[in-house]
């Protein structure tokens, strides 16, 4: 017997008529021209500020100058990391929220930042792990592996997964983590103080190596994530609704499991971990286009690109000689917006 879904959200999961699409369709473009200004600006201000006007000449135009080589070697790169790993981790977060049905889920509650940060408290302890690029490999493994374990722990037994018992198991594989890596790094000042600086989530010292190390993991990521938006809302309607209309609901969460997994891990592999992106922007994209994946999906992830590096220019503007790295600015900026949207008399539906 096929099973209606109720008639209130099967008419918001509805196609949307032309005019609401044209709306939706000019308002990424909007969001898609402030990334664009975001852009410019990251590459203008820093320790030594570049007028906006030489910062777009030089841009397009590499003539050698003290400016064209902080701009082409040391800013370009850094914003581009800041866009792509600000839009796997906007991405991944309203992947995990549509999969747990959990407004309050983000890319932390799989363990997929602690399980990361376990791999480098192991690498830097016992095999003298030392750069970025040792640190970007043992990050991504124990990200996938805590992920791994979330999922076989969330969906064992007869009733299979389900969101509740994948927070639960989230829960438990983080209390873990964090107790494995606090009993190390307390233990040996050595690798606490090296262990900070990568723990702290920061675009600096990052360079375009890092970027195409984690680079062809996030691509597939994202290719993952918006193949399942159409699953995804169905499931938004319930496991058994979605089955109804047609929807494999285990194959849908593996492969959102896995989508998490290589957006969330290779971001948290080459930036370090950052709060408050996954959980904040997946609200306000709902807020915009409402609750419908296909759109959500593609405005949290440049959304959360305008965020983070949003973020992080406004850390290079405190001080002239130093910094505020981007994983503190991210918690000051996008800790009042997720309050702000928690306020809201009509939270925005799942």
């Amino acid at each position: 017997m096929v099973v209606a879904p109720p008639a209130e959200e099967a008419a918001q999961l509805k196609p949307a008529g032309a005019r609401t699409n044209l709306l939706r369709l000019a308002g990424i473009l909007l969001a898609l021209g402030v990334l664009g200004f975001v852009f410019v600006l990251s590459i203008a201000i820093g320790t030594k500020d570049i007028p906006l006007a030489t910062a777009w000449h030089v841009l397009w135009n590499n003539d050698g100058s003290s400016e064209a080589v902080i701009i082409h070697e040391l800013r370009i790169p850094r914003t581009l990391l800041g866009i792509v790993m600000g839009a796997a981790i906007g991405l991944s977060g309203s992947l995990m929220q549509a999969l747990t049905r959990n407004p309050l889920a983000d890319p932390g509650l799989f363990g997929v930042n602690l399980g990361a940060a376990a791999a480098i408290v192991i690498g830097i302890a016992f095999l003298g792990v030392t750069s970025i690029f040792g640190y970007v490999w043992f990050a991504f493994a124990g990200a996938a592996a805590a992920s791994v374990v979330v999922y076989v722990l969330g969906s064992a037994g007869r009733s299979g997964s389900s969101p509740d018992r994948l927070v639960l198991a989230g829960a438990a594989v983080t209390a873990i983590l964090f107790a494995f890596i606090s009993a190390v790094v307390l233990l040996n000042v050595e690798v606490f103080n090296k262990f900070r600086f990568w723990n702290v989530g920061s675009l600096v010292g990052r360079g375009t190596d890092t970027l195409w190390q984690v680079l062809p993991f996030i691509v597939l990521g994202v290719v993952i994530a918006l193949v399942l938006a159409r699953p995804l809302n169905a499931l938004a309607l319930g496991d058994q609704a979605a089955s109804a209309l047609g929807a494999n609901v285990t194959a849908t969460r593996v492969a959102g499991a896995i989508a998490v997994t290589l957006l969330c891990g290779g971001a948290t592999a080459a930036i370090g971990p950052i709060g408050f992106v996954g959980l904040a922007v997946p609200h306000a994209a709902r807020l915009i286009v409402g609750p419908d994946h296909r759109w959500g999906l593609p405005y949290s992830m440049v959304l959360a690109a305008i965020l983070l590096l949003g973020a992080d220019v406004l850390g290079r503007t405190f001080d002239d000689t130093e910094e505020v790295q981007v994983g503190i600015m991210t918690a000051i900026v996008g800790a009042p917006v997720f309050i702000a949207l928690c306020r809201r008399r009509k939270p925005a539906r799942l």
